[in-house]
């Protein structure tokens, strides 16, 4: 006997200004069932999953529940039909608690004459916001402010929050993205936890290895539209890769060999009381320098310091051959330094505006000549650049929050190419970016490297740090542990030195 789905969508459509996000969508999911749902960036993944979770409401087509058919209306009203969501773009309030995030709005009542007032039990509320960030394998404090923590510990709050709803089925829109390797260990626990309950799980990622951890089953969106599905048991990376992108895609990792030139950047004892400690090293012309480390290894607060983002109290950075004296981002930038962020949205992106002026933002005083601004020659050059990223847009007033992670990630690129920087510092290039932009991402890196500019490149994922780098400077509690030379680098080093077991021997 067939099993009923608990959940069912059927010819859901969904019309975007100017982009038709889904196209006569239809997807199912079991009771105790672990569904991948994978599609390059603008496939409509998210916009499926904004559907079920009652964000957006679908222009047309049915949505069963247990064989009904139901209106979600809104997030509230999903989640009492029994469906939470983790959203890839974080849902917390930044001045709140861990704590006040993971219960909001339904925050448990004190006993007696004050609950009925409406006061909160927050010594329970705390309480129970440990025992779940116990369970997500996370040190953050119930009582520490949203806003105080990195984009992993931020991630794993989302993954609490939506464990404190009793939901029957559970959304993952890039759950890992942010995650180190044993954190990501610790969810596929937590997934496999969920299933043996009978809950079911639909995830979403752009890590096509995760499928064949944690997947049953995998449905493939393309162009807003279903395409297939496989078994976990005859899926292969070619299959998913094939189906997702209607094309094979022979080489994910582009990269050229370069000419390396002399010392660009150099970085001496950088230091930053509790972020960093003595961290130093160099950046060669046309070279791709890869950091790597675990999660709150200090990478991302060493390319904050080197761009003014953040202070440092000790250290120099020396840019060809000067001492620079880099307090704010716009000393950076006139020393020539660029940075993608790793939160794109919250960082790189002001997402309410529009592609041309996201890219004209850092730049626009070139376009301004006796305080008028040459609104033609800032359309000209900012088409010139979406042309050459190959970002895909209706037009330039396209605001950038309708735009596929991908081609946001080439508008926070573009951005700064715009500034003609010699040195650009990329945290976490490719994350949440499926693997077609990804690939075009490696292949734009590859190219700047080859015209004489000097990248940073910070990622988590160990093919991509293997793959692009020509030298790695590995980082372990906020040090630097090792620089190794592409020849030398192997994942299991690598590791070594992230995680402290090796100190010594390495060192270039």
């Amino acid at each position: 006997m067939a099993v009923q789905p608990i959940l069912r969508v059927e010819g859901v459509s969904k019309t975007f200004p100017g982009v038709q996000a889904l196209d006569n969508v239809n997807f199912a999911i079991n009771p105790g069932e672990v569904v991948a749902l994978v599609g390059e960036n603008g496939a409509g993944k998210s916009t499926l999953m904004k559907i079920l979770s009652g964000a957006y409401r679908r222009d047309s087509g049915t949505i069963y529940l247990d064989g009904k058919p139901v209106e979600l209306g809104d997030p509230y009203g999903a989640q009492q039909m029994g469906i939470s969501t983790i959203y890839q773009e974080f849902n917390l309030t930044p001045t709140q608690t861990v704590a006040a995030n993971v219960f909001i709005s339904r925050e448990p009542l004190a006993r007696g004459i004050l609950g009925r007032l409406g006061f909160v039990d927050r010594a329970r509320m705390e309480a129970e916001a440990q025992t779940l960030l116990d369970m997500v394998g996370t040190a953050v404090s119930p009582d520490a402010v949203i806003r105080s923590l990195s984009v992993a510990e931020r991630q794993l709050v989302e993954i609490a929050k939506a464990l404190a709803v009793d939901a029957r089925i559970i959304i993952m829109d890039e759950p890992t993205s942010a995650l180190g390797d044993e954190e990501v260990h610790k969810l596929f626990e937590i997934v496999r936890a969920l299933k043996a309950q009978g809950r079911s799980v639909i995830f979403i990622t752009h890590r096509l290895e995760e499928i064949f951890e944690i997947a049953d089953r995998i449905v493939v969106l393309r162009d807003g539209q279903y395409v297939g599905e496989l078994k976990i048991a005859e899926a292969t990376i070619d299959k998913i890769i094939s189906l997702m992108v209607g094309r094979e895609i022979d080489e994910i990792y582009h990269k050229e060999a370069a000419q390396i030139g002399e010392v660009i950047l150099e970085v001496k004892n950088l230091a930053a009381t509790g972020v960093i400690k003595d961290v130093s090293f160099d950046l060669r012309r046309g070279e791709i320098l890869g950091i790597a480390g675990l999660v709150g290894a200090g990478r991302t607060e060493t390319a904050r310091i080197l761009f003014g983002a953040d202070p440092k109290a000790s250290g120099e950075i020396w840019v060809e051959g000067r001492l620079a004296h880099i307090r704010t981002p716009e000393d950076a930038l006139r020393a020539g330094i660029g940075l993608v962020p790793e939160d794109r949205g919250q960082q790189g992106l002001v997402l309410q505006l529009s592609v041309l002026n996201n890219l004209v933002m850092p730049t626009l005083s070139r376009f301004a000549k006796r305080g008028w601004v040459d609104r033609s020659g800032i359309t000209s050059t900012a088409q010139d650049y979406v042309d050459k990223l190959t970002i895909r847009t209706p037009n330039l007033e396209q605001k950038t929050m309708f735009l596929s992670g991908g081609n946001q990630q080439k508008v926070v690129v573009a951005k700064w190419l715009l500034s003609n920087p010699k040195i650009l510092i990329l945290d976490e290039p490719t994350r949440g970016i499926d693997v077609g932009a990804k690939a075009e991402i490696h292949a734009l890196m590859s190219e700047l490297a080859k015209q004489g500019m000097g990248i940073i490149m910070i990622s988590s994922e160990m093919p991509e740090i293997l793959a692009m780098s020509d030298r790695i400077v590995v980082m372990h509690e906020r040090r630097v542990t090792a620089i190794l030379d592409r020849k030398e680098a192997t994942q299991e080093l690598i590791m070594a030195f992230a995680t402290g077991q090796a100190t010594e021997g390495a060192m270039q």
